[in-house]
């Protein structure tokens, strides 16, 4: 990702054929509970399905650091909802989603009410299903496909979605109207989502919108950076997530695209920045989250409990923590009364003020405009939430 943090997220996605067996097997859905009597100190068991291996590993690592750090700001430092203890299970899925799904039917077996993980966007478009099945809750993480808003009343998101990336690098690059835009980016649902984000955002602004899509496994990215630069796009939108970014930036560059257009990318983890060298001084970067882009007392309860400086999805894990012990709090272990204590709720998190869309579960958030300065990210612009809201999805089911 050293690339659209739209980039990050998110990868490998399975055929349709595949969730339409998932939705024909399920796993049982589980009888919902009455909310526990005051003073009860039952344990609040939550699933954490995510990517402690394989290719966003790094991701999830930060997301369960967020989430941990989030837990004990939450819970005043208490790791109780009340009188109840959390009983927090952590899974690995390895970006795989048929591994995520077989984690999420186990953990709903057991009788967890609560989900929460998926780096991955193939990941998420797979667990959501369960979800909605057998009507637990579900607050995906870093994944940030678009399809995730609206697929279902029991899905929640805790991390940003494309189309918000999409529209920061639209206030990046003034008027599109008549401007040739390509995007590059992964086949993948993570990919796949940024192309159609654009498409639909910068294209429905009057662009004239194509894409390449390089395999996510590629390692050699000298033919895709040559077709960039044979294409001559007035912007070039780089959408990339994993361990490639490096190879994929450094084949750009040699291409000599960088220097002959404009390119906007989403800024990556810290680890990542330097790996664009001097590269990193001709891109502009949207920004989801780094450290210093905005300062309260989340940000300052997040970085005090890493004792280092927080990265980009660390905020994810924060706020799903905070989401977590709201829904309880109000809900009990009814998981549709946790829905609703979710639905409009606004709160002060990590990146400043964030509010769930009651329609569709849309997080909307501030964003971030950046700059790369001596290795550094600097903070150019906040976007306010009001204008990187994406348009409102029809909710599913």
């Amino acid at each position: 990702m050293g690339s659209l943090t739209i980039r990050r997220r998110a990868l490998l996605a399975v055929p349709a054929l595949i969730a339409l067996g998932l939705a024909a097997t399920g796993c049982g859905s589980p009888q919902q509970a009455a909310a526990p009597k005051p003073g009860s100190t039952a344990p609040v068991n939550i699933g954490i399905v995510y990517s402690q291996t394989g290719a966003l590993a790094t991701y999830g690592q930060q997301y369960v650091e967020g989430l941990k750090a989030g837990l004990a700001y939450a819970t005043n430092g208490t790791q109780k909802i009340g009188s109840r203890p959390l009983n927090v299970t952590y899974a690995d899925d390895a970006g795989d989603p048929a591994k995520a799904v077989a984690a999420a039917k186990d953990l709903i077996g057991k009788g967890y009410k609560i989900l929460a993980g998926s780096t991955a966007s193939g990941v998420a478009l797979q667990v959501a299903p369960l979800a909605a099945q057998n009507k637990v809750l579900f607050i995906s993480g870093p994944a940030a496909t678009d399809a995730m808003t609206g697929v279902n009343k029991y899905t929640f998101r805790s991390g940003r979605q494309s189309y918000q990336d999409v529209l920061t690098a639209q206030s990046l690059i003034g008027k599109p109207a008549g401007k040739k835009v390509l995007v590059f980016a992964q086949d993948s649902a993570f990919g796949k989502s940024n192309v159609d984000a654009v498409k639909a955002v910068i294209g429905g602004a009057g662009a004239t919108v194509t894409n390449i899509a390089v395999p996510a496994d590629a390692k050699d990215f000298t033919p895709f950076a040559s077709q960039a630069k044979s294409a001559a796009p007035d912007l070039l939108f780089v959408a990339w997530a994993g361990t490639t970014a490096s190879a994929m930036w450094q084949a750009l560059d040699q291409q000599g695209v960088l220097s002959s257009t404009t390119v906007v990318t989403g800024l990556d983890i810290r680890a990542s920045w330097p790996t664009f060298g001097a590269a990193g001084t001709k891109i502009s970067f949207l920004a989801h989250y780094f450290d210093g882009a905005a300062s309260n007392p989340a940000a300052t309860a997040l970085d005090k409990a890493l004792g280092a400086p927080s990265d980009l999805f660390h905020p994810d894990g924060f706020t799903a923590a905070q989401m977590i012990v709201h829904a309880v709090q109000t809900g009990g272990d009814d998981v549709d009364a946790m829905v609703k204590a979710l639905e409009g709720y606004q709160f002060d998190s990590v990146k400043g003020q964030l509010t769930v869309r009651a329609e569709d579960h849309a997080l909307l958030q501030p964003m971030f405009q950046a700059k790369l300065d001596g290795g550094n990210a600097a903070l150019v612009a906040s976007v306010p939430a009001t204008d990187t809201a994406p348009p409102v999805a029809q909710m599913k089911g």
